[in-house]
This record gives C-alpha cells, structure tokens and sequence, in this order.
C-alpha cells in the first residue's frame, strides 16, 4: 500500500473518531423530574379522595454512568402528573390521604451509544387504601422511548431524553390505567 493511502486512512479514522467522542461525548445527566411529566393525559375519570405517593427502586445517576431515574426525582414528577391530571382531589408526596400509591421501579435499562438511543423501563404500582391497607389495584407496567439526533447531538443529552422519556411513557400509562379503576 502507498504512503498516502495509509496517510488517507489513518485521517479517517482520526476524524470518525473525533466525531464519535463529539457525538458521544459528555457528563451523564440525570433524569429530571420535569422532563417525565407527560404533556397530556388520558384521564377517563377523576377519583375521589386524595393520595399519598411513595417511590422506590430508582437509582442516583454517577458522573460516569448512564443517566438514572432517582426515587425523588420519579416521585416529583408522579406527583406533578397526578395533579396536572386532576386524577384525585388531592396529592401529596409521601404518606398521607385516603389512598397510598407506592411505586417500586423495577428496571431502567439506557442505551450504552448510538444515534438512537432507547430507553427500557418497568415500574410496579399499587394503589392501597390506606385505612385498610386493601390493594385497590396493581399493575407493573413497562414502557420506552427512543431519542434520535434531532432530540440532542450530544449523546449524554440524548441518552437523558431517552430516560425521562421511558419515565414519562410509564407515568403516561399508569395514570390512564389507574383512571379505569373502581374505586
């Protein structure tokens, strides 16, 4: 092979290279709470009563890790879903009210690299009465979400939008199933 083929081909790798740690590259950022709040709702029906909501099972995202959803940060936007929606008459975060939803997020599986990078998540959620402690309802639910280069160019961006994406699809579907429940 010449010199100059060998030159060409080394540049190209240096330069995909470059491109890829651009691309890529970045801190891992947290799943905000703001970014899991659906836009909309498919509320059938408004429950009476107020609810109380517990989150556990999430994660603390690390410097060097994938973007995690936390305990606070899920259950804030619960919170904030709950409200939004009208599903009760009142919400609080933690204990408190007639009912207590108590979410334990099972898994939250985030895309390593990619240009589309997807998102797994699975979350159980159980309503309870709380001065009986009967289950009223339980469900796990599972959900994801793919963010692409239009989202984000950097990839710690998009790897973020693809987790508070999965979040928000999981609350999305939980308070559209919860609406159908008989209370």
């Amino acid at each position: 092979m010449s010199r100059a083929v060998i030159r060409d081909a080394r540049s190209c790798v240096a330069a995909a290279a470059i491109a890829a740690a651009l691309m890529l590259g970045g801190c891992a950022a947290p799943a905000t709470s703001t970014g899991m709040v659906p836009a909309s709702f498919d509320v059938q029906k408004r429950q009476t009563g107020s609810v109380g909501v517990n989150v556990t099972g999430g994660r603390e995202t690390e410097a060097i890790g994938l973007p995690q959803v936390s305990n606070a940060a899920f259950q804030e936007a619960v919170v904030a879903s709950l409200k939004s929606a009208g599903s009760f008459s009142t919400v609080a975060e933690g204990p408190g009210g007639d009912f207590r939803l108590s979410i334990q997020i099972f898994r939250m599986q985030g895309p390593v690299a990619g240009l589309k990078m997807t998102s797994n998540m699975e979350a159980g959620w159980t309503l309870m009465r709380a001065a009986t402690n009967a289950v009223v309802w339980q469900e796990a639910i599972e959900s994801e979400y793919t963010a692409t280069v239009n989202d984000a160019f950097s990839g710690a961006e998009r790897a973020r939008i693809s987790a508070e994406g999965a979040a928000r699809e999981n609350i999305r579907k939980a308070l559209a199933r919860l609406s159908r429940v008989a209370l």
